[in-house]
């Protein structure tokens, strides 16, 4: 039987991610430049994680509708780290780029470094994986392009990915998701 999702696809019958052209993800790179300001900050002048992860949503999707041109959802954000503070008046650079294609979603990896304008001092301050589904015109899970790795950095990067996959199917089995 052939699921609803892959009945509507023009290439209905046979795997229509096959038939799909794979693409690399040199063209979801997002750079992302943001500066911490008073609002954005504790009481101990310190950026509040939340509004860190905000940027990282949004730099994460805007790699995904870059990679698929489709709207996306968040379907998950695993493996937050929080390595270091940033400061009140620290500029912030974030990075995000695919790393794997399932056949509706994508994972985004992000990574966040801090710049100290004064000192000219970077620090890495936060890493995280990101899921994105991609939506259709009704808002449903549609297909997207395989993802074709070129460099090793991005095969690499794929392979981790793929685990990190299979990590998390594993435990919403468990879960009984």
């Amino acid at each position: 039987m052939v699921p609803a999702l892959l009945r509507r696809h023009p290439c209905a019958g046979r795997d229509p991610v096959i038939h799909m052209k794979a693409q690399n993800s040199a063209q979801s790179r997002v750079v992302m430049t943001e500066v911490v300001y008073p609002s954005h900050t504790n009481a101990i002048d310190t950026v509040f994680g939340g509004v860190v992860m905000s940027w990282v949503d949004i730099a994460g999707s805007i790699s995904a509708i870059r990679y698929c041109g489709k709207t996306v959802v968040t379907a998950s954000v695993d493996d937050v780290h929080f390595i270091a503070p940033a400061y009140k008046g620290d500029i912030i650079n974030i990075k995000a780029l695919v790393n794997f294609v399932h056949k509706t979603s994508m994972e985004v990896g992000v990574r966040v470094d801090s710049e100290n304008p004064l000192t000219n001092q970077f620090r890495h301050i936060v890493s995280a994986y990101l899921t994105f589904v991609a939506l259709d015109e009704n808002k449903k899970p549609t297909l997207i392009p395989p993802l074709e790795p070129q460099t090793e950095d991005e095969k690499k990067r794929f392979k981790e990915a793929e685990i990190r996959r299979k990590w998390r199917l594993e435990r919403r089995k468990l879960l009984g998701r």
